[in-house]
């Protein structure tokens, strides 16, 4: 345990500190800072309402759905029964680059979110799936960048925002998409 521990605060230092930079500093702060990304979800949710129709709109509840329960299972669940502190909390010298925040460390619910939707998005929107993981990469990158997060914590943030969504995917395409299309089949037939 204390060698996986050592890995983590190693390759702490080496984002938070090694690779530190003007541009990275600027660009970091930018992506990790979630007011900057309202327009982008504002656009998103335009998009999906006016360009897909009823599946638009069930993309767009499933993207709700999966990051409501992403987030509760991070933030509420995991942060709590973990309770490790953030980096900027325990380590003397971490170069933080925005405020330290009051929460717990692991995992990281920016990390656990993004991916959630990366995941959604991609299921749906193959094409642009490269895209939206290197974002979801970025974002959690940016955590450890930032000194908020430890590098433990964004992988696992990924791995629990992959395993939501998936779970959300497949008890949609299972049961929710099969009652509704049956639903619309006897409407049709009506």
């Amino acid at each position: 345990m204390d060698l996986l521990l050592n890995i983590d605060l190693s390759i702490f230092y080496f984002v938070n500190h090694t690779i530190a930079n003007s541009v990275c500093d600027w660009f970091f702060v930018l992506i990790t800072t979630q007011t900057n990304w309202y327009i982008a979800y504002g656009v998103l949710i335009y998009f999906l309402l006016t360009k897909f129709g009823w599946e638009g709109r069930a993309i767009l509840l499933l993207l709700i759905l999966t990051i409501v329960i992403s987030d509760q299972i991070s933030s509420h669940l995991l942060k709590e029964a973990v309770a490790r502190l953030r980096p900027c909390w325990e380590l003397p010298d971490v170069r933080l680059l925005v405020p330290c925040g009051g929460g717990k460390s692991f995992p990281s619910s920016h990390a656990v979110n993004n991916f959630a939707f990366a995941v959604i998005m991609s299921y749906y929107f193959r094409r642009y799936r490269v895209v939206f993981y290197v974002i979801a990469v970025l974002v959690a990158l940016s955590r450890v960048y930032v000194g908020v997060h430890y590098p433990s914590d964004v992988i696992a943030g990924a791995v629990i925002g992959y395993l939501v969504a998936f779970s959300i995917i497949y008890i949609y395409k299972k049961y929710i998409f099969v009652i509704i299309s049956k639903q619309l089949k006897r409407n049709t037939n009506e």
